[in-house]
């Protein structure tokens, strides 16, 4: 009787740590894709004693991931299979067959919410690095 009793209250505060998976709600796209405007370089504010400005990647191929904030991104990818949040900043994880993309974002001035400010790539299979900008190419929907 002890045991099936422990085994009850063991599965009844297991089952308390299960949550259910966070849902994102995404705007309507537009039925027709279009080209988006050129995009002026993404900048952050200068360093304070209180605000560290995080250096922005600039690298081609990249231009329609960063300075996007996380609603943006999952328009563009789809939920991200990884939200971590640490601080302010955040890291997005999205996933394909053709790769892993990894989106770091943080605040670009003091109060602000995060953007995307950096991109990291690998294949999936054996972690090995690829190119950023085809990895977006292959991830966008």
């Amino acid at each position: 009787m002890r045991k099936t009793a422990a085994l009850v209250l063991l599965a009844a505060s297991l089952s308390g740590c299960m949550s259910s998976p966070k849902t994102y709600q995404f705007p309507e796209r537009p039925a027709a894709a279009q080209t988006p405007p050129p995009q002026a370089p993404v900048r952050a504010a200068p360093s304070t004693a209180q605000f560290r400005a995080p250096t922005v990647m600039n690298l081609p191929g990249l231009e329609g991931v960063i300075g996007k904030n996380g609603t943006a991104l999952a328009n563009m990818f789809g939920p991200p299979r990884l939200e971590v949040r640490e601080g302010d900043a955040m890291k997005l994880q999205f996933t394909g067959e053709a790769c892993v993309l990894d989106i770091y974002l943080y605040p670009l001035r003091p109060g602000a919410s995060p953007s995307a400010t950096h991109v990291e790539a690998r294949r999936a299979s054996d972690g090995e690095d690829v190119d950023r900008a085809s990895c977006v190419r292959a991830l966008s929907r």
